[in-house]
């Protein structure tokens, strides 16, 4: 069972409370059944309301549907769970050092606008350990911005789980400053292995209510060409995708994909994208 380590350790921190940034997906959900089940913590939810968001009433439908039902699986999580608590990206304040910070972690590979957005509202309503469900890449051989930031985790334990956060001694660097707000607790797990534990728990009927799709198609379904559409099928998860929609995905990886890499390679033979290694970034 996942981060269930060194349980009489001395180490452990007890928090009444954890927070957690959810979204009604597959990660996010995987690590509140792992709290409210597993650790048996206080959860109080966070979701942060993008107006230009196409999946954003599919993803509030969503975590309605999987509370429902997680109360009525496991009623004594009533008690530990606390409402989710609403934001908009206009609600946030603007912070100098942590634009500058993602700014300068932008030009050298792209990062999510969205971990900007996380960190001023963190540090704008006083949170510095906000869970972040950020799973172990399905193929550790591609860069991504999350590999650069897993040379500066740390491993702590809270209320007997295993988490990562970013090592002190980073202080000085762009990473420190906008993931300095987060805790990471399922970031040495893949999808697959996730899945392993959904499947030793008992816990399908409340993750196959999650909800992945950024652009859903008009009958509320995976559109099967946004990122983390193509994500879930790389992972091996393309069941959760209708077939229809996997056929479209299919031709759009097979046309549209090697187009990107050669625009992408010209770019960088021009000099106007570039990849950094560790110590560069660092």
């Amino acid at each position: 069972m996942q981060n269930e380590t060194n349980i009489n350790t001395t180490k452990n921190k007890v928090k009444k409370n954890i927070n957690l940034l959810w979204t009604g997906g597959w990660d996010s959900t995987f690590q509140l059944l792992q709290l409210l089940l597993i650790f048996k913590s206080e959860v109080t939810l966070f979701y942060l309301i993008h107006a230009e968001r196409k999946s954003l009433s599919m993803e509030i439908k969503t975590m309605k549907r999987i509370k429902d039902q997680l109360i009525k699986d496991y009623p004594h999580t009533k008690e530990l769970l606390k409402p989710i608590q609403y934001y908009t990206v206009s609600d946030i304040s603007p912070d100098t050092g942590i634009s500058e910070a993602y700014q300068s972690i932008y030009k050298k590979m792209h990062i999510g606008l969205q971990y900007k957005w996380l960190a001023l509202l963190c540090k704008q309503i006083g949170i510095t350990d906000m869970h972040l469900s950020i799973e172990a890449p399905h193929d550790p051989e591609e860069i991504y911005w999350d590999i650069y930031l897993d040379n500066i985790l740390s491993e702590k334990i809270i209320n007997l789980q295993t988490v990562y956060r970013v090592d002190e001694k980073y202080k000085d660097k762009d990473f420190y400053k906008i993931f300095q707000y987060f805790d990471f607790p399922i970031r040495k797990l893949t999808k697959i292995q996730t899945a392993t534990i959904v499947n030793k728990q008992g816990w399908h009927k409340i993750m196959n209510l999650t909800w992945f799709c950024h652009n859903p198609t008009c009958n509320k379904k995976p559109c099967g060409k946004c990122k983390p559409c193509l994500m879930v099928i790389k992972s091996s998860f393309e069941w959760r995708i209708p077939p229809e929609r996997r056929a479209v995905s299919f031709y759009y990886r097979k046309i549209f994909w090697p187009l990107k890499s050669a625009v992408k390679y010209l770019f960088a033979k021009l000099g106007l994208f570039k990849q950094k290694n560790n110590q560069e970034l660092l």
